[in-house]
């Protein structure tokens, strides 16, 4: 898969298990500036519903991507605003 866009930031929360995923990933998102985008590696198979509902249901990100790959799920979420 490559990516069309640039990432300004990877957040690795492999090993963690909901919540804290989005958790973490709201924190991070919170940091960067407006239009940036942040790659979040994941290993909970729950975090492709759980931040895909969280980016949904929260004014100021977009969810652009996710990929579910063998061991690692990739999200790439941008910051609106």
């Amino acid at each position: 898969m490559s990516v069309n866009f640039d990432i300004a930031e990877t957040l690795d929360v492999k090993g963690a298990s909901c919540p804290m995923p989005v958790v973490k990933t709201k924190s991070a998102i919170d940091e960067l500036e407006e239009d940036a985008v942040l790659e979040v590696l994941a290993t909970d198979p729950g975090s492709m519903s759980d931040l895909d509902g969280w980016a949904s249901g929260t004014d100021g990100v977009e969810m652009l991507d996710q990929v579910e790959g063998d061991d690692v799920y990739k999200h790439y979420v941008r910051k609106t605003e």
